[in-house]
């Protein structure tokens, strides 16, 4: 536990309070004001700014506010919206090798979709390339989320190195994935 509690001070989107079921929206960083890092910075550590064009900051909070990100908003079937994604470089294929083994048969690629449910109720933010389609395990695809996970997963990235970091095998995503940056473009 103490390794979750040390990597969530250092992931600002999901909770700096600690795995606590008792905090469901953790900070409740996906729909407020709170800034935090700098640009520079924002592939090596958590960065949220103000950079964005100031439509999009009131749109996201409110989209957030809709589809809210904390433990126990809902079941795992109940899936926020997934959108389909327009590819300038790779497509479905390699977005799907980028998962691990086990978890590519729970998602369809080629769509970002906003709040998932997994079977321990967490809310995760976003399924970056991917749309869950069957089973509920989106701790291994999918990033963010609210105040309180399984024990065992914490963080913005509560499950992507499962059974190894980055070694493509059974649930753990491939090392490209776990060592990716994550930027939101919008239009």
């Amino acid at each position: 536990m103490l390794w979750c509690l040390e990597l969530q001070g250092h992931r600002s989107w999901s909770s700096q309070q600690g795995n606590n079921a008792n905090l469901p929206d953790g900070d409740g960083n996906w729909s407020n004001r709170n800034t935090f890092g700098a640009a520079e910075g924002a592939t090596s550590d958590d960065f949220k700014g103000n950079i964005f064009d100031y439509d999009y900051i009131p749109y996201i909070m409110t989209f957030f506010q809709q589809y809210p990100v904390r433990y126990n908003v809902g079941s795992p079937s109940n899936r926020g919206p997934a959108i389909p994604i327009v590819y300038d470089h790779g497509d479905k294929e390699s977005t799907k090798r980028l998962y691990g083994p086990n978890p590519r048969g729970e998602f369809e690629p080629g769509f970002i979709t906003f709040r998932a449910i997994n079977n321990e109720r967490a809310a995760m933010a976003i399924c970056s390339g991917v749309k869950p389609v069957r089973g509920y395990n989106t701790e291994h695809y999918c990033i963010g989320g609210g105040g309180y996970f399984h024990t065992d997963q914490c963080g913005d990235f509560p499950s992507f190195d499962w059974d190894r970091l980055g070694w493509d095998q059974g649930w753990s995503a491939s090392k490209e994935m776990t060592e990716a940056a994550v930027l939101l473009f919008y239009r």
